[in-house]
């Protein structure tokens, strides 16, 4: 009885471990799924969503829409220009020199965005916006330290 026990928990265990590995892949899948559309769907996408999310007007739509295509734009580029240094094996762990300007260029960029919605939502809008980003930032940091975990983990079990 005590056998059957043991593999009655031993298969629950299994299956959890498993089912939590395949969400786990279906969540570093996700992004991706972003990255195959034009800058101009994506910002459509983005802006319909904020529209609901934020009950934008009309001029708010489009305002929001062209500081989503510029953002969508900005991101391809970039991603590509990424891609085309690590194809060609030019690409580098960057200097201290140069992730201080990539940071400094990415907060400056946050800096402007956030003026910009400021000056487009009214503000209930905004501070909706901003307990958004909060949110955002706080899932983007759990996801991280999640990952450093796994990879912690990961570099133990091999020693």
């Amino acid at each position: 009885m005590k056998k059957i026990i043991a593999i009655a928990i031993a298969l629950i265990s299994l299956q959890g471990i498993a089912q939590e590995r395949r969400q786990f892949a279906d969540r570093m899948e996700r992004p991706h799924r972003m990255n195959d559309l034009t800058p101009e769907q994506a910002a459509t996408l983005r802006t319909k969503k904020m529209t609901l999310h934020y009950d934008l007007t009309k001029s708010q739509q489009d305002d929001i829409y062209k500081l989503n295509l510029e953002n969508a734009k900005a991101r391809k580029d970039m991603m590509e220009s990424m891609k085309a240094k690590k194809s060609s094996g030019d690409w580098q762990k960057p200097t201290s020199e140069e992730r201080y300007k990539m940071m400094n260029d990415r907060l400056d960029h946050q800096i402007a965005v956030k003026a910009k919605m400021k000056i487009i939502l009214n503000e209930e809008q905004f501070s909706k916006w901003e307990d958004t980003q909060a949110k955002m930032k706080q899932r983007g940091q759990k996801m991280k330290k999640n990952m450093s975990q796994r990879s912690f983990e990961g570099k133990r079990n091999r020693k």
